[in-house]
């Protein structure tokens, strides 16, 4: 079960934080599509003390999509703490800290995995976080820097003991970035060292993978990131699997392609038009992955800068398909206004 503040779940199916992704219109898409809790962007506590615009941003939550939590990373306790009091303002059901990101730029500060090569300071700076605040904090971590410091076991005891209500851990190291096998062989071990819930993350691209590591595992949750990006509907299928039911083999390209259009629509009712259509070419690829004459489509969708536009497009592809694959059709889907 995962409890984390009122929070109460049975087997939850997280969506990870992502930079550059997880912004409230793929939130809200995943939601629908079954995600029980989701998450901001990770959002740097630099930029949020330094009075950032687009840092702050970040941390808008809106109703539709709680139980959301808001993701904070960095390298000094005492900015950390401070942005974790600004992103409390902004009323989320939790507040994250970003143990886990591997990328140079992060641990190069100190944050991110980097905290996993200090264990003694991680554990300050989330003690400090944790009495700063009123909400519930968690921590998204790794099992280790590098094969030869798989430090799991310590880290969770320590988190716990300074009154992390939740960790989520990626079964690889920092050194491993996105490479190789995830490892939850530590999971038994770790049940009987720590008693927090646990959620895990890494590897899991498929519902039938991430159902399996739920089954295999026992942990509380799981959380699913790269295998949201363009594949939403993953949550859907996962929940399917989760109730003895058998999910389709793969999303209907009609399903894709009004999925594609109601992301864009959230995107355009919470940043404008020019702005969510730029900003949405990066999941086209994924939702007309495996489609048929599709790179026509792609080509064309990038020439164009509005909403109707892109619609128009997606829609006579669409009607393209039913001839092709003489699927049946079924009216999109429209959305209130989120303003």
């Amino acid at each position: 079960m995962f409890r984390v503040g009122e929070i109460n779940i049975q087997n939850a199916v997280l969506l990870a934080p992502m930079e550059d992704v997880t912004d409230i219109s793929f939130r809200l898409i995943c939601r629908e599509l079954g995600a029980d809790i989701v998450y901001t962007e990770f959002v740097n506590s630099e930029g949020l003390i330094r009075g950032s615009e687009k840092t702050h941003k970040k941390l808008r939550l809106i109703p539709e999509e709680r139980p959301a939590g808001i993701q904070i990373y960095g390298g000094n306790h005492e900015s950390m703490v401070a942005a974790a009091r600004i992103a409390e303002e902004e009323d989320p059901d939790l507040i994250d800290i970003n143990a886990g990101c591997w990328v140079k730029n992060v641990v190069g500060c100190g944050a991110g995995a980097g905290l996993l090569k200090d264990p003694e300071y991680m554990q300050k700076l989330v003690a400090e976080v944790v009495k700063a605040v009123n909400k519930p904090v968690t921590v998204k971590t790794r099992i280790g820097w590098d094969s030869s410091s798989i430090k799991v076991l310590e880290i969770a005891r320590r988190l716990e003991d300074v009154g992390v209500q939740a960790l989520t851990i990626h079964g690889r190291t920092r050194a491993m970035g996105h490479k190789g096998d995830p490892d939850f062989s530590w999971m038994e071990e770790l049940r009987k060292t720590v008693s927090i819930p646990i959620a895990l993350n890494g590897g899991m691209m498929t519902a039938h993978d991430a159902v399996k590591v739920l089954n295999e595992t026992g942990a509380d949750a799981i959380m699913i990131a790269r295998g949201a990006i363009g594949n939403p509907w993953i949550f859907r299928d996962i929940k399917t699997l989760l109730r003895g039911e058998t999910p389709p083999d793969d999303a209907s390209p009609s399903l894709k392609i009004h999925t594609a259009v109601r992301h864009l629509e959230l995107a355009v009712q919470v940043k404008g038009e020019r702005r969510a259509v730029l900003e949405h070419r990066k999941f086209y690829s994924g939702y007309l992955k495996n489609l048929p004459n599709a790179s026509k489509t792609r080509t064309a969708l990038m020439g164009v800068i509005t909403f109707e536009e892109v619609k128009e497009i997606l829609m006579n592809y669409h009607e393209e398909l039913h001839r092709l694959l003489h699927e049946e059709i079924s009216p999109a889907g429209t959305t209130e206004n989120l303003n």
